[in-house]
């Protein structure tokens, strides 16, 4: 048994990670920076797993509040990430990087060595790109330390709650009779099941030949930008007509809503990324850890419900697929 603090319990992909490690046995130390957050966390959880978890406060962009949480523990999982800001990239910098930058330091400060790091597949250290740079830059500060880290790269995730498939789903159900795509729509994704990625971060933590390693993981299929809407649409029961869109025209509507604070469904930085493929090999998680990955096809129908409705029902909750 071993003590994990999880920065991002209370995230998308933590909410998946946590119940996970705890039905191997481990214990669980989850990173919070809110009561509010902290209850979410024990929230999705049956009754006699809470107990496994513990709950510390603290925030990885201030390094003072790192100490504290991270005493005691003997492995660090860091899934804190934003995807987009409303600041030219300064707060995916201060989040994304040096918030990396400051747990890899508490950690070496604590005397931690186990350090389990989720990055992200198809990022360059690119300034154009912000998000991309940001978690390039992170994963390179975990890479160059000292500790016995391993690094996760997933392409995109699905599974409840999740951000890019409830987005979409999002922007059907506003529609009117259209959904737009950027460009042809022929950018190319890997997705994985967010519960592929969580058995893969835990049978690492346990396999010493994954210390320093980095693993790039996805699905068992490539996807494009139209056929992920398309398979969206499908799952919802939604009938609408896929409209490509120039790229330009996109980024600048996107770039205006930014500049007034509005809130739009993807942003300008995010238009820039997609001229970059999102795969890897297709073999990745079976070559590596030993089991086929689920296929995405006919699995999105908890877009059926919005994203604040695919909350754990408690009683629904088992191990394994």
């Amino acid at each position: 048994m071993s003590r994990i603090l999880v920065t991002g319990a209370s995230g998308f992909v933590g909410s998946h990670v946590v119940p996970a490690f705890i039905e191997r046995g481990h214990v669980v130390a989850a990173l919070v920076r809110s009561e509010e957050a902290g209850a979410k966390v024990l929230g999705r959880l049956p009754h006699n797993q809470r107990s496994s978890v513990e709950l510390r406060s603290g925030d990885v962009t201030r390094p003072e509040t790192l100490s504290a949480a991270l005493r005691g523990v003997d492995a660090v999982l860091h899934l804190v990430a934003i995807p987009r800001d409303w600041d030219g990239g300064s707060t995916l910098r201060r989040v994304n990087a040096e918030g990396t930058r400051n747990v890899v330091e508490g950690a070496r400060a604590g005397g931690i060595r186990r350090f389990l790091h989720q990055a992200a597949l198809g990022v360059m250290d690119d300034p154009q790109l912000h998000y991309a740079s940001s978690k390039a830059k992170g994963e390179q500060i975990v890479a160059e330390s000292d500790l016995d880290w391993t690094i996760f790269k997933p392409s995109l995730l699905w599974g409840e709650r999740d951000g890019f498939f409830n987005i979409i789903a999002g922007l059907i159900r506003f529609s009117p009779g259209v959904v737009p795509i950027p460009g042809s729509g022929s950018s190319r994704f890997q997705p994985l099941w967010v519960h592929d990625l969580a058995r893969v971060i835990v049978t690492a933590l346990e396999r010493p030949e994954a210390v320093r390693s980095t693993y790039e993981l996805g699905g068992p299929r490539y996807w494009t930008y139209r056929e992920i809407a398309q398979e969206i649409l499908r799952s919802m029961g939604a009938h609408r007509l896929i409209l490509p869109m120039p790229v330009p025209l996109i980024s600048l509507v996107a770039r205006g809503a930014e500049s007034a604070h509005i809130p739009f469904p993807v942003a300008s930085d995010q238009l820039r990324q997609l001229r970059l493929d999102n795969v890897g090999r297709l073999d990745s998680v079976e070559s590596d850890f030993g089991f086929a990955p689920a296929d995405m096809a006919g699995q999105l129908g908890y877009l059926r419900r919005r994203r604040r409705d695919q909350e754990p029902i408690l009683s629904e909750i088992h191990g394994g697929r």
